[in-house]
Parts: structure tokens; sequence; C-alpha cells
């Protein structure tokens, strides 16, 4: 049968609208879309059989499935011809056994999912690939768009430039002056993007964009355009599937935008309802204690007011004012959520010490790392629970956060801080040098 999806309103107005259609909110009520497919049709195939299918098309080379996003390309975009796909083999990311970090807070099955191992180095790439094929099968079927338009913190910008770059579409990146990593601001420069750095934050760049894509031919690219949900939502099937279509306990992810949080339940909610499942994992949302709405919707019982965010190193999640909140906080009440925060200490130190065990974490996985520690202290994470962190972004995007925190110049205390050594070039010297610092 032929497979279809469609955009439709979060809040239930009637009225189905196609994916080639530059549309954000509902017409009627404004509210957010979400792409819906045609469960029945997809039904005519087994759950078996969608297993089997996805594991044989997983990183391989018959295009367009060897991407983990196009490889599930029936659950995510069906209707996108595969001429007009930009794709740069995203997904299949590695899950990562984090067992020496994992003893160290008493767990025995702790998983890191390493998003930044992609094109760009970071999630963003998941959802991007989706949405630049679609404006390029826009523009194929006669379309105009003039260029693809982003506000972002810096992961959004690099995805969008490389993606809008490979499929020769202009860009138009609008971040905050002064608040991205130097190789997050290299990124979009490098691809050709148009770079406008404004003096504002996160949340007034989003402004300035949203008026932006009310003209004719400007095409929104942050994730309140529900094509980015679906190809993010792909990792919630991913990591399934790598773990042999199990789903683990406990999902932990960082919260900025907070489409990432509703893409996971997206994910889980379609294997659930073509019965690839039958479990649902408890997620988690960490949030800096510097930009923490949801934290504090949470703490009042879902009721959600912005907040003007403060400065964090985890400055990819700094917005106050979430334009995803509502589907994510439908999503936590669905997925028995937990919203918790993380302090400037608390996520540079969290960073650090998995660091200590071989990862190289971004400050946004160190604020669900140090969720992470709060949640086994206080018993709401089991020694047996198998729970899986999703890292959002590479820690070599971040390499200043990296030196100042070994350099001891951030204004707090580095716990674990590892500062070179100054030596002359003298045998004794390093070999005295060494025996100080492991002893005999």
């Amino acid at each position: 049968m032929p497979y279809r999806a469609v955009f439709r309103c979060i809040a239930g107005c009637p009225g189905d609208h196609p994916l080639d259609q530059p549309l954000y909110r509902c017409p009627t009520c404004h509210d957010l879309l979400e792409v819906v497919h045609d469960l029945d049709a997809l039904r005519h195939r087994s759950a078996a059989a969608w297993m089997r299918l996805f594991d044989d098309r997983y990183k391989r080379t018959t295009w367009p499935y060897g991407s983990s996003v196009w490889g599930k390309k029936e659950w995510v975009c069906p209707d996108v011809d595969d001429e007009a796909i930009v794709s740069m083999d995203e997904g299949g990311t590695n899950l990562l056994w984090a067992e020496r970090f994992g003893k160290e807070l008493g767990l025995d099955d702790l998983w890191v999912k390493q998003c930044g191992n992609s094109h760009t180095g970071s999630f963003k790439d998941l959802g991007m690939t989706v949405l630049v094929s679609v404006v390029r099968h826009m523009i194929r079927k006669g379309r105009p768009v003039r260029a693809v338009v982003c506000a972002s913190t810096g992961d959004t910008s690099a995805s969008l430039a490389a993606y809008a770059a490979a499929a020769g579409i202009p860009s138009v990146v609008v971040l905050p002056r002064g608040r991205v990593s130097t190789a997050q601001l290299l990124q979009p420069l490098a691809n050709g993007s148009h770079v406008l750095s404004i003096d504002t934050d996160f949340d007034g760049c989003m402004r300035l964009v949203q008026r932006l894509v009310e003209e004719e031919g400007f095409y929104l690219a942050n994730s309140m355009n529900s094509l980015r949900i679906e190809g993010q939502k792909t990792v919630a099937i991913e990591l399934v599937q790598q773990w042999d279509w199990e789903v683990p306990d406990v999902v932990i992810i960082p919260g900025g935008n907070l489409g990432n949080v509703s893409a996971l339940g997206a994910g889980f909610d379609m294997m659930e309802a073509l019965g690839v499942t039958s479990k649902r994992p408890r997620i988690v949302v960490a949030q800096s204690a510097q930009a923490n709405p949801l934290y504090l919707a949470y703490q009042r019982g879902w009721a959600f007011e912005p907040v003007e965010a403060r400065p964090t190193l985890a400055t990819a999640i700094q917005i106050g004012n979430p334009v995803s909140v509502a589907k994510a906080i439908r999503t936590l009440q669905r997925y028995d959520g937990i919203v918790e925060q993380a302090t400037e200490a608390e996520l540079a130190n969290a960073a650090a010490q998995a660091d200590r065990s071989g990862m190289f974490n971004c400050p946004h996985t160190g604020v669900a790392l140090a969720v992470l520690k709060k949640l086994v202290a206080r018993g709401e994470i089991g020694a047996r629970d198998r729970v899986i962190v999703i890292s959002t972004a590479s820690g070599l995007k971040f390499p200043e956060f990296k030196q100042r925190y070994h350099e001891q110049t951030l204004p707090l205390p580095s716990e674990f801080a590892n500062r070179p050594v100054g030596l002359p070039a003298d045998f004794d010297e390093v070999r005295r040098a060494v025996d100080r610092l492991i002893p005999a």
C-alpha cells in the first residue's frame, strides 16, 4: 500500500496539510503542528517484517537507505523523491557502554548514545537531512525558495549550513553574538552560509527568524518545523534497534528548545503503535539551572512560564522560551517524565568525571550526566536499570570549555582538572616527575 504522512494540529483542529507546504503552525488556532502517518497502511507489514527490513538496510550502500534516518523512510517521510534526498550518512552513531563511569555511580547498565559522532558533530543532522530534502523536493516541484533560515545557538546552524550547501540551496543563520563557541561559528562560515550575528540571545534571534519566514520564499529550519522532529525521532528507533529491539528503562536527554523531547516520544510511540515494542521507557529531561523553564514548570505541576535565560556553559540549551514546550510536556506526561536541573559546577564536573573514563563530553551532555548522578543518588534510578544518556554533540565543538576547565579559570571548582607538567629536556627530571605522578 502507498504510505502517506501529513501535518496536523497538535490541538486537534480538523484538516490535513501536505508536508511540502511551508507551514509551521495550525492555520486555525496557531498551535504547533505534528507529522501524522497512515498507520493502517504501515500495519500491512508486520512488526517482525519492519524490524527485518530496517536491519537489512542498516549502514548499507543502497541509496538512500544506508543513512539510519532514510533506512526508515516509510516511517519518516515517505512522499519525498529519492532523487531529492540530501544525506550525509547521518545516524548509526555508536551506543557506548559507559562501564567504568557507570560503576563509579553504582550502575550496571549505563550507555551513552553518541549522537555527536555525526557529519556536523551533533544530533541536529538527524532532523536536518529530512527538512533540507523536503525543501529540495519542493524546489524540484517548482515552489520558490530563496533561502532556508534558522535561529541557532550553534549546532542547528552548523547542520543547516552543511546540508543546504550539499543541496545547493542558500541558507541564512541567525546567531546570538558571542554566545556560540568558535568551532560552532566557523562551521556555517566554512559551508558558505550567510551568518547574521545579532546583539541578543537565542530567544531574540528566534523572534526575528519567525518574522522573516512570514515573507514568501524564506523557509524555517528550526524545530518548530515538525519535519525536523521526524528525523530526530529516529534516535529512539535506532537505540532500540541497537539493543536487538529491546527498550531501555530510562532515557536522559538535555533540553533547550525541547524539540528533541517530543522527537523521542514520537519514535517510541510509533514503535509501540506498530507492534515493534510493548514497553515505554521513562524519559528524563536535563536542564541547566541557568535556563530552566521546563524544570520550573515540572515543579509547578506543568504550569509553564518563560524565563530569561542566564549565561551557562551549556550554551546550546540557554533558552528561556522554548518553542516546543507544549509538545515536550505532552510527551513527558505520557512517559512518566522527570525534569531535573544541574548547576554550572555540577555539569562541568560531571562532564570531566565521565571524560576520565574515556569519553569527551560537550557541556550539554554534562548537564545530562549531572542529572543522572542526582537521580541515582536519590534512588530514582536503580542499580539494575538500563539507562541511556543522549549525548547531543561532540566535545570537539567546545575546546574553550575544556581548556578553561583544566586551566581552572572557570568561576567554579574544577574537581577533575588536569594540567600539563612543564619540564626541561632532561631524562632524570622526566623520571622523577613520572614517579611523583604514578607512585610505584
